[in-house]
């Protein structure tokens, strides 16, 4: 391949925009969270997430939380383009407060569950998953 000056732009435009991706997919996570908590602080005893380490296959992993005593607790995958990932709202007669699913991560990133108590305080916990493409761990 020559490079010209044209193909130095594209390289240079495209170098740009993969470095700046994962700051508007983090702010998008972190508007996520000041919507959820309204801005107020979260403290990290209470919830229990559950997660693997590595995932070879970035279509379904499975997560797993729960936060005794929770009202509601939100989902995210930091690393993704549209980091909420599930809301879980618990009534007067649940059982228990947890819950389990599975998620599309777009690659390595953080995954984090906030729980809101029922004293209008937030508690929350975050793994890192690492996918792995094709399971080679790339």
């Amino acid at each position: 391949m020559e490079l010209t000056r044209r193909n130095a732009l594209a390289l240079g435009a495209g170098a740009f925009v993969a470095a700046i991706l994962p700051f508007r997919a983090s702010a998008a996570a972190e508007e996520a969270i000041a919507a959820f908590t309204g801005g107020a602080a979260v403290g990290a005893d209470g919830i229990t997430l559950t997660t693997p380490e590595i995932a070879e296959n970035g279509n379904t992993v499975p997560v797993t939380v729960s936060a005794p005593g929770a009202e509601s607790i939100l989902i995210l995958a930091t690393g993704n383009p549209t980091p909420a990932v599930a809301t879980i709202h618990f009534g007067p007669l649940a059982a228990s407060q947890a819950a389990s699913t599975r998620m599309r991560l777009a690659g390595t990133q953080d995954v984090v569950a906030i729980a809101k108590m029922p004293d209008g305080s937030f508690v929350q916990a975050s793994n890192t998953v690492k996918v792995t493409i094709g399971g080679c761990g790339g």
